[in-house]
């Protein structure tokens, strides 16, 4: 379907990015079903990559750049999967999603836009079986702000058999959020999602500062996220350095649509522009929307901020 004439660039891209993250959910679950994951360890074993995602990068990435050849993209599994060109998908095939685009974003232009990718957010438990924690994350920024996301889980509905599977949910800051039903998590008591294989000294004595009264331990920044969106928990707390620029662009993007709000552990925005540095060296916090961030960040023990310098 044609995209109409005069179409700011940022809904197009976003129109796009669900159309390949729909794919690139395809191209995963097809690895699963081959059952040859081709699993090898990156910086250790806690860092793994499969063929699923160099494959979905492969997709995303080549699809993208043939639509917006000038746009600059950083993929978390690295420049060789970044330059290939197999497995383009033409979004122009499926119906386009009408993106509402906030006038003060209406006139970007590609060379301004910085799309970052994890084509598989919680490899660890693709490889375990945990499919309900996997993501497909497209983040959009320029001016080193997260502006656009797209959160597809290609396993959403797995656990109902005969259902569809597959979810897409997508925002733009200023603009709507698109795919779900954004709902308020309980009143009356505190959830805390937080790493499910990362914890450490620092990250618990963070994760008790914040006085929780359940605290869900899941793989996936993209999945903790969209436990926010979805009303099962109030914040996101994560005292670590161990998450990347791809791991957060999109779901911030989504829980800033949505109302919510995502920094690191001390209140800082996270910078998204090119020359960024990839880790997320100060750790994250995110609130679900109607939650008061600051006063959660004010709750983070001083020596726990201390720890996580960039």
């Amino acid at each position: 379907m044609a995209v109409a004439p005069n179409t700011p660039l940022l809904s197009r891209l976003v129109s796009a990015s669900i159309a390949i993250a729909n794919h690139a959910g395809g191209v995963i679950r097809e690895v699963m079903k081959r059952g040859e994951l081709g699993i090898v360890e990156k910086e250790n074993a806690r860092d793994l990559q499969t063929e699923a995602d160099r494959a979905a990068q492969r997709c995303i990435i080549s699809s993208l750049s043939k639509c917006f050849p000038k746009i600059t993209i950083i993929g978390e599994e690295g420049e060789e999967e970044s330059k290939s060109t197999s497995g383009i998908f033409d979004p122009a095939s499926v119906p386009v999603v009408n993106i509402n685009c906030p006038t003060d974003l209406s006139t970007l232009c590609e060379e301004e836009i910085v799309v970052w990718v994890d084509p598989l957010d919680g490899t660890s438990e693709y490889t375990q079986g945990l499919l309900d924690h996997v993501t497909v994350l497209i983040g959009i920024a320029s001016g080193g702000k997260a502006l656009g996301g797209v959160i597809h889980q290609p396993y959403y509905n797995y656990q109902n058999p005969g259902a569809d599977l597959g979810r897409t949910v997508w925002g733009v800051v200023g603009g709507d959020v698109g795919g779900m039903a954004v709902q308020p998590p309980p009143e009356g008591k505190l959830i805390v999602t937080t790493t499910r294989s990362h914890s450490s000294v620092t990250v618990n004595d963070a994760i008790n500062a914040v006085g929780p009264d359940e605290v869900l331990r899941v793989g996936g920044a993209g999945h903790k996220v969209m436990l926010l969106l979805e009303g099962k928990a109030h914040i996101y707390v994560f005292a670590s350095p161990g998450c990347k620029k791809w791991d957060t662009c999109a779901p911030q993007a989504v829980l800033e649509a949505a109302g919510g709000l995502l920094t690191d552990i001390q209140g800082s925005p996270i910078p998204y522009h090119s020359a960024a540095p990839h880790r997320n060296s100060t750790g994250v916090l995110a609130t679900a929307a109607g939650l008061h961030h600051d006063t959660y960040i004010g709750k983070i023990p001083q020596n726990v901020k201390d720890n996580l310098k960039a």
